[in-house]
């Protein structure tokens, strides 16, 4: 069986997610000509090329070669457009397909492929530029156990990953971790502000911010300890994280964490549906 540092892997797309896995499949050793890309836009293949120098195209079927591995990194819009395109050399080559793009179910995939073929649904995130992804995964009936182990390796390459069981599942995923990171930005961002407005100095709050939200993940992460009893650690009775926690409870934060993931839960679900 093909390791990670023997396959070759087809972007179709080459935008911010794309961007993100070849920079971390880079870093973990796989050198430029097991990666090739595809990008309409003339600006976006320059950066590419100079960026990770390696192949770039603007027709999704130039150089085609033999990968192993067709990833799917175009906009939910265009995926049916893209697979039309390349499909024919999907089946003379059997490269397993690995979609990227949020909403697109396997079976949509199968029909626009017109037979029968290996599909992997993925949704990873962009800290995947720097080793750090969150990436959920679901495999068709016909992805072997070879192009599993292929495609955990690519994923694992740029952080960690998880298989679900049922198809439906991805759609949580994409709402949780695909977007997360857009929900601890924002986060980091009010954070930020509220100690500016307060007085301190735009570079003071900046790296006091990100520095706790970097010693924040990690202890949560390395901490054996329920997030509860954390934020006890944390609090003090009557003191101002006390404080700050009665006015977050106040607000109702929980519930508005719980609606905002619910509407890219719903969002992702509609995609599917748009892309018919």
């Amino acid at each position: 069986m093909k390791t990670l540092r023997d396959i070759q892997i087809r972007f179709i797309g080459a935008g911010n997610m794309a961007t993100s896995l070849i920079s971390g499949l880079l870093n973990k050793g796989l050198n430029t000509a097991q990666i090739k890309a595809t990008n309409p836009n003339y600006n976006q293949r320059e950066y590419i090329r100079k960026q990770f120098n390696i192949q770039v195209f603007d027709d999704n079927n130039e150089h085609f070669g033999w990968p192993d591995v067709v990833v799917m990194a175009v906009k939910p819009q265009v995926m049916k457009t893209a697979l039309t395109e390349i499909r024919e050399n999907i089946h003379h080559t059997q490269a397993v397909v690995v979609s990227v793009a949020a909403g697109i179910t396997t079976t949509q995939i199968q029909e626009w492929l017109h037979e029968p073929s290996a599909i992997i649904r993925t949704m990873p995130n962009t800290p995947a530029a720097i080793g750090q992804g969150a990436i959920g995964m679901f495999a068709n009936n016909r992805v072997s156990t070879a192009q599993r182990s292929q495609c955990e390796q690519i994923m694992d390459a740029v952080g960690t990953s998880v298989w679900v069981t049922q198809e439906s599942d991805m759609d949580i995923v994409t709402a949780l971790s695909g977007s997360g990171p857009a929900y601890f930005f924002k986060f980091i961002q009010a954070l930020q502000k509220a100690a500016e407005d307060l007085g301190l100095s735009t570079q003071n709050a900046r790296l006091l911010t990100r520095q706790t939200a970097v010693g924040a993940a990690l202890l949560a992460e390395r901490s054996d300890r329920p997030i509860t009893e954390l934020i006890e650690q944390v609090t003090s009775p009557q003191g101002t994280t006390h404080a700050a926690l009665t006015r977050l409870n106040d607000l109702h934060l929980d519930d508005v964490v719980r609606q905002a993931v619910t509407a890219a839960w719903q969002r992702s679900a509609e995609l599917s549906a748009d892309s018919d």
